[in-house]
């Protein structure tokens, strides 16, 4: 599992009838991360209809999975996947978590949010400047979304798997690299041969 935070707007509006409903979007389509060893964007479509409608998904405070604000298989938690990349939205616990988180969206103090997940298929690749760029072309699985109060990675373990892809992406290019060098050692000897049966021939 891996998780990201992204320093985007969340949330809470008022009703008519008195409920506060919290808003914001987990993640963003097409918006470069901070630096994790690498750059990471997501790639629109990568939410797709049939993720969010198998994933058991919780909004958490914190990712804390003591501090449960709603849950989509129980109606409570509403997500989609908009123009902008993964939504939520959910009514406010009556709980006194619920009551606090509430306090701090409106004060400001909490702004951010994050998904914690599991991907398909991402793509690597170097930019003109020689950073590393990690592509997410599909999310595999959803576990929750969460306002969050730092917008860091805070938790190195979080970044393992896309670490561990980022080496095989270095180890790759390594053997490229040594393919190609094999490659044209092969053709300077077949080429120094050519030319040295061409010679033998002239003088034959």
């Amino acid at each position: 599992m891996e998780k990201r935070i992204y320093d985007i707007e969340t949330r809470i509006d008022s009703t008519e009838d008195g409920k506060e409903i919290v808003v914001g979007h987990a993640s963003m389509y097409n918006t470069r991360s901070e630096f994790m060893g690498f750059y990471e964007t997501i790639e629109e479509g990568a939410f797709t209809d049939d993720l969010i409608k198998n994933s058991d998904v919780r909004a958490l405070i914190n990712h804390d999975q003591n501090l449960i604000l709603a849950r989509n298989t129980s109606g409570t938690l509403k997500l989609n996947a908009d123009a902008q990349g993964l939504r939520y939205e959910f009514e406010m616990p009556e709980t006194s978590y619920g009551k606090d988180l509430s306090v701090s969206l409106k004060r400001g103090d909490i702004s951010q949010s994050s998904f914690a997940f599991t991907v398909e298929e991402d793509d690597w690749s170097t930019d003109e400047n020689g950073n590393d760029l990690r592509t997410i072309k599909k999310i595999k699985r959803l576990y929750d979304v969460s306002p969050v109060t730092y917008p860091a990675y805070t938790d190195a373990n979080d970044l393992t798997i896309a670490q561990r892809g980022l080496k095989e992406y270095k180890e790759s290019l390594v053997e490229e690299t040594e393919e190609t060098k094999e490659n044209l050692k092969d053709n300077l000897v077949r080429g120094s041969l050519t030319s040295l049966k061409i010679e033998l021939k002239k003088r034959n």
